[in-house]
């Protein structure tokens, strides 16, 4: 089964380097082809391992090879495959797979076609590293990496000006024009980059924290010895663990780089936003969960903070016009009830969610990308309607997200929601129920 490891690991970065060859080269239609095979083939590898975990219940580490060795540090390239990190492993490669196979035809004019796909398979592996890695500096080094990939992915078409900075509208005394009305694709990429490098100063902090006092930053090692520490400490490595996770799921106050990253294609928006990028924070907080199980209370503010991004999100989606935003303020939205879910200690029904999610979301995104190709770019829904009767088979896939997005019966958003508000009123807090209640109505509403 270790092979297994290995190829869905590096089945991205095959394909990532094959496509980085003929970056400078115009485009060539096999890198889109390959990389998308090569994410398939992790894919498929996936999959074999998720049915030997689920069917025989023992988790898979392997070895690659010793990384930092300094006196007293050992820090081996090792990875595993245990119930959190194949289900993420499972859930990342799926959509991935269709946001290549999307994007071949996406990116069809694109003159920079060959880099785009260099850059999304680096993203991909990058995520795998993040998610399989057995020890925390494994984490931390996939975690930098979907931050590089992001910012090469957002500012994709760092040619494109800056219009309401550049425009003689913004530059006459009498404008009433925002000058964040339409940022340029280099500044939202400098944006995320340098909003979540200030918050990955608190996770680097907290791992600080966790070599200085246990000796390693094995995960076998770390949740078994945490119970030896002063509460006080614990409490300090949680909630500096969390300013990171805050940083990478876009959690106020680092919320506003996510609905700017929207000036990267869409295919990018639907893999960051979806399945990869912002969902890594909820995923440091489930596979930490020995560490925030022994300080509920800093639990406890993972779930408020979650239900006040929840309705804040939703409050934002409600007034929004670009059909961009509305899906990234909805994201917002959604990892704010994964938040809720792993504060209280439901830390499944948090992954639940997140799995969920990722596939209607993406969805969602890529029906947006096909909606703009048709209507030559357009993102403002006021200016659009009767999109139906042109683009049926659209119009029916967004539509079944949509409605999973609600949380409408029978559709896969209903079993997670429902089982977060269960999770809420279970454990008594009323009061975030009630949020993330309203929040729900808001949801279907806009």
């Amino acid at each position: 089964m270790e092979k297994f490891i290995y190829i869905a690991l590096f089945a991205p970065l095959v394909g990532s380097l094959v496509a980085a060859l003929f970056s400078m080269k115009p485009k060539t239609l096999f890198t889109g082809i390959f990389t998308s095979f090569m994410l398939a083939v992790s894919l498929l590898a996936s999959l074999v391992l998720l049915f030997h975990i689920y069917s025989t219940g023992e988790s898979i580490s392997v070895k690659l090879m010793d990384w930092i060795v300094i006196g007293n540090l050992s820090i081996p390239f090792g990875f595993v495959a245990d119930a959190v990190s194949v289900t993420m492993m499972c859930v990342v490669t799926m959509v991935s797979t269709m946001v290549h196979i999307h994007s071949i035809g996406y990116m069809d004019h694109d003159k920079s076609f060959n880099r785009f796909f260099a850059w999304l398979s680096a993203f991909v592996f990058s995520m795998m590293i993040l998610v399989m890695s057995d020890n925390f500096a494994g984490l931390f080094i996939g975690w930098e990496g979907v931050g590089l990939c992001s910012w090469g992915l957002i500012g994709f078409w760092y040619h494109k000006e800056d219009k309401a900075l550049t425009s003689d509208i913004y530059n006459s005394p009498y404008s009433t024009l925002s000058p964040y009305s339409s940022i340029s694709p280099g500044y939202a990429a400098n944006e995320a980059f340098i909003m979540n490098r200030v918050a990955d100063l608190g996770m680097l902090i907290g791992l600080f924290l966790i070599y200085w006092n246990l000796g390693s930053l094995q995960y076998d090692v770390v949740f078994a010895e945490i119970g030896t520490l002063s509460h006080g400490l614990v409490v300090a490595i949680a909630a500096f663990l969390f300013i990171g996770a805050m940083g990478k799921s876009a959690q106020f106050p680092f919320n506003q780089w996510l609905a700017n990253a929207m000036e990267g294609p869409t295919p990018v928006s639907a893999l960051i936003h979806a399945a990869t990028m912002v969902t890594a924070g909820v995923y440091l907080v489930v596979r930490a969960n020995e560490i925030f199980t022994v300080v509920p209370e800093v639990g406890y503010f993972i779930a408020c903070l979650g239900a006040f991004v929840a309705i804040f999100a939703a409050s934002q989606a409600l007034v929004a016009t670009n059909i961009k935003k509305i899906i990234a303020f909805s994201t917002l939205s959604q990892l704010g009830y994964m938040f809720v879910a792993a504060g209280l200690g439901a830390y499944w029904v948090a992954l639940f969610h997140l799995a969920t999610h990722a596939f209607f979301k993406s969805v969602l995104f890529l029906g947006a990308g096909n909606v703009m190709h048709a209507t030559n770019d357009e993102i403002n829904i006021k200016n659009m309607g009767g999109l139906h009767k042109h683009m049926k088979a659209t119009s029916i896939i967004m539509t079944i997200a949509s409605t999973a997005l609600a949380g409408i019966f029978p559709l896969a958003g209903f079993f997670s929601k429902d089982l977060i508000l269960e999770v809420a009123f279970g454990h008594h807090a009323y009061i975030l129920w009630a949020i993330l209640w309203i929040t729900a109505g808001l949801t279907a509403f806009y």
